[in-house]
């Protein structure tokens, strides 16, 4: 068979002996500048036995898979042994059961102290959901996040809480910002349940299930409490290969990631400036890209380890985020799905409906982040972010609306699916970047970020910007190709 200029495999073809290269470039990076000063504070000795250091620059990774491994892995050990034994014995109770072993957990882990602080927000926020009211909810529930976001009130409730070691911080506001967002979920069910309201009861089994306490994923009160009362605890055909897989699979990519940690220094490499104004533009651009792509895997992993638990529980958590490689509309643009799903329930879509109107789009893509802002705690580096990703989610359809009209239009329809396609590649790939640009704010320095920005469309221009545009044009057409044979696909079981 005859491969011609248009075939999409050429291009994937393409863009993986890219990648190839671009790890292999990293790879040398890394291994020349291993002991710079400023590589000391984040690169540790690591591999004793092949002489390699580690990159720790990440907090996150290395406190669930190095510092506190054995602690996490305890204390999910521990809910999954204890959660199995119980709904087995009492199925109907199992919701309490878990909700037990949660609040026992985080009574050990952060005192009772933090116990009632959380509570409290609990009990406040049920209180307020018991009037029924959207905008009280709304109000209530902001506020309570507020006052653990701003100063000096978040000051002020962290004192509450006694003793003091590593991961407090990371405990108190992870254990406090998401008990306050499932509050709200809890809040505004209540408001559509049309008779009688849930109880406290309710509200604490969902608030207090350990998996999702500290960390998340958020999952949405309707969906845990049909899922969590469900007595009916049959399995599916071959689910427990899938979880043995998916576990597996984790297991797996967390020895690939510890291996990378030991020869590409891609966290640490950002926060040299010196040395990133010696890389090439083709280069930096692929430092910025790989910055994401990292923090992809580590969302994927560490969701997918705790979904992993939560589906022996008979519970369908929301999916690890979509991997940025496969990313070229801000419309789908998450690195944590259940903080997703929330806010375009209860905002987004609540008040941008189909979002094909231009005003309704930019009134819940700016309500939309402005929660986002408040979660996240403002500061300058989240205000521009968030600014320029809802500048994002406006303009895309800004662009489709304007390509819509004739003769555009007209002129689409009459050109062919696979040359439409192509041509919106193009548009796709230029997406990608804005998308890379403004989320790579919120991972390295807003420095680094206008670096690579500055490069790559002014100074680098034409050669550079036009060559990573080719480059990132055939991972488009890559992921369309993909898309295109599982829609192919689902036609043909459908026919079947």
């Amino acid at each position: 068979k005859r491969l011609s200029l248009t075939d999409p495999h050429i291009f994937i073809s393409f863009f993986r002996a890219i990648s190839f290269c671009a790890h292999a470039v990293f790879i040398l990076l890394s291994l020349e500048n291993v002991n710079r000063k400023a590589f000391k504070e984040s690169v540790k000795p690591g591999w004793h036995y092949f002489g390699r250091k580690m990159d720790v620059a990440d907090f996150e990774w290395i406190m669930w898979f190095t510092t506190f491994r054995n602690h996490i892995l305890f204390a999910l050990a521990g809910h999954v042994i204890f959660a199995k034994i119980f709904s087995l014995i009492a199925p109907k109770h199992r919701s309490l059961i878990f909700a037990i072993y949660g609040g026992l957990a985080v009574l050990v882990t952060m005192g009772w102290t933090f116990m009632a602080l959380v509570v409290s927000h609990c009990f406040v926020l049920y209180s307020v959901a018991l009037v029924k009211r959207k905008w009280l909810c709304f109000a209530a529930g902001l506020s309570t996040l507020a006052s653990i976001k701003l100063e000096p009130y978040n000051s002020w409730q962290e004192a509450l809480v006694t003793g003091s070691f590593d991961l407090q911080d990371i405990l108190f506001y992870g254990g406090c910002g998401f008990s306050i967002i499932r509050c709200m979920s809890f809040a505004l069910e209540n408001c559509e349940k049309k008779d009688g309201n849930y109880t406290f009861c309710d509200l604490l089994k969902y608030n207090f299930y350990l998996p999702f306490f500290f960390f998340g994923p958020i999952m949405t009160f309707d969906r845990f409490h049909a899922q969590a009362n469900n007595t009916k605890l049959a399995r599916k055909e071959r689910e427990m290969w899938n979880i043995t897989t998916k576990a597996l699979l984790h297991l797996g990519v967390i020895l690939l990631v510890d291996i990378f940690f030991h020869y590409l220094y891609i966290l640490t490499i950002p926060g040299d400036m010196k040395l990133v104004t010696k890389l090439s533009d083709p280069c930096l651009a692929g430092l910025a890209y790989f910055n994401l792509v990292y923090d992809w895997v580590k969302a994927a992993v560490m969701f997918g380890v705790i979904n992993t638990v939560s589906t022996l529980d008979h519970l369908d958590p929301p999916q690890p985020p979509k991997c940025i490689t496969m990313l070229y509309v801000f419309a789908e643009t998450h690195f944590d799905r259940g903080i997703n799903d929330w806010l375009c329930k209860y905002v987004y879509d609540y008040i941008g409906g189909d979002h094909d109107k231009i005003f309704k789009e930019l009134l819940a893509t700016f309500c939309t982040f402005a929660i986002t802002t408040l979660w996240l705690g403002p500061c300058e580096l989240v205000y521009i972010w968030s600014f320029f990703n809802c500048f994002g989610l406006n303009f895309e359809l800004w662009v489709a609306k304007f390509f819509s009209l004739p003769p555009f239009s007209t002129i689409e329809y009459a050109m062919g699916e696979a040359m439409s396609r192509r041509i919106r590649g193009v548009f796709n790939a230029a997406n990608f970047w804005a998308i890379v640009l403004y989320n790579v704010l919120s991972l390295n320095n807003l420095d680094f970020a206008k670096m690579v920005g500055r490069r790559l469309i002014f100074k680098g221009f034409p050669l550079s910007s036009l060559s990573v545009l080719m480059v990132t044009y055939c991972g488009v057409q890559l992921v369309k190709e993909r898309e295109r044979q599982l829609v192919l696909q689902e036609e043909a079981e459908q026919i079947v």
